[in-house]
């Protein structure tokens, strides 16, 4: 551009910024980025950053996260209602701990009654106070429910959990039922990627693990030949059929679904309990031989 055609453009910038109902902000930005009106520049101007090298492939995505995450809802990246980790306060203590480490979660839903009837929010790490304390009763350790609606703006979600210094909320549909559940960990993998959990490995470790009572402890993404060859499961003419890489693929192909934790698979000789769960997909399975009791 020559220097007397930027001249121009600024001075046109700066007179259109001078408009009585333009913010000094609108203004501002106006004149460092002319041209810029939607998303769509600001995607096109990123790419060309990336591609001079301005910035690396890294903030590129990141950034492109940010910008999708303005056009996103709380209905959008929710765990539905049906897959929710939920604890019923009517339970026993010791099946509650036994859920609660078995999953693995920080935070769960407590419901009375219906599971639609939340009564709070459970932090595991507050089940200590019981252990120092066994005369309080689990509801007075139970945290408020955060209550948003489907529409609820991502942008405006992630700074109600700053503000309110809150990890979890209750997504509701418009006729006021559970929807659906949503963690400030959602919020923020939606801009920087999935993040590793204390159930994730790395790629170069092993993923079967052998449990003290006998059990065996899988990944999802193991490789369906390993599973196949450290249980001896010889696989039905119907299973051989379909191609599958990995033991999770197979085992949610031949179900119709993505199985929910709890949910057993009866493969060969062994059965595959779900453990765990992670953005639409098993993560973990807790293998036996049929004849092992649970």
């Amino acid at each position: 551009m020559q220097i007397a055609d930027f001249k121009k453009l600024r001075l046109k910038t700066i007179k259109d910024s001078q408009l009585p109902n333009k913010s000094y902000k609108s203004r501002l930005i106006d004149w460092l980025t002319p041209g810029l009106r939607n998303i769509n520049d600001v995607e096109v101007l990123l790419n060309k950053a990336h591609q001079d090298k301005a910035i690396g492939a890294e903030t590129l995505r990141m950034m492109q996260g940010v910008l999708e995450l303005t056009q996103q809802t709380a209905g959008d990246i929710m765990v539905a209602a049906p897959a929710m980790d939920v604890v019923n306060i009517e339970d026993p203590m010791e099946k509650i701990l036994s859920s609660v480490i078995d999953i693995a979660h920080s935070r769960f839903p407590v419901y009375e009654g219906e599971r639609e009837n939340i009564i709070g929010i459970l932090h595991t790490k507050d089940l200590i106070k019981l252990q120092k304390a066994p005369e309080l009763n689990l509801r007075t350790l139970l945290r408020p429910t955060v209550w948003i609606p489907e529409s609820k703006g991502l942008v405006d979600l992630l700074r109600d959990f700053r503000r309110n210094r809150s990890h979890m909320c209750i997504v509701v549909d418009e006729f006021g039922r559970v929807a659906g559940l949503v963690t400030i960990e959602d919020v923020l993998e939606e801009i920087v990627g999935e993040i590793e959990d204390e159930f994730d490995t790395n790629e170069d470790t092993g993923e079967i693990y052998a449990l003290s009572d006998g059990s065996y402890r899988v990944a999802g993404r193991t490789d369906l030949n390993d599973v196949l060859k450290e249980f001896n499961i010889e696989l039905t003419k119907s299973e051989e059929a379909e191609e599958f890489n990995t033991i999770g693929g197979l085992i949610a192909h031949e179900m119709g679904y993505v199985p929910r934790r709890g949910e057993i698979f009866n493969l060969g000789s062994h059965k595959f309990e779900v453990m765990h769960t992670k953005s639409g997909a098993v993560k973990w399975f807790r293998v036996r031989r049929q004849s092992q009791t649970s």
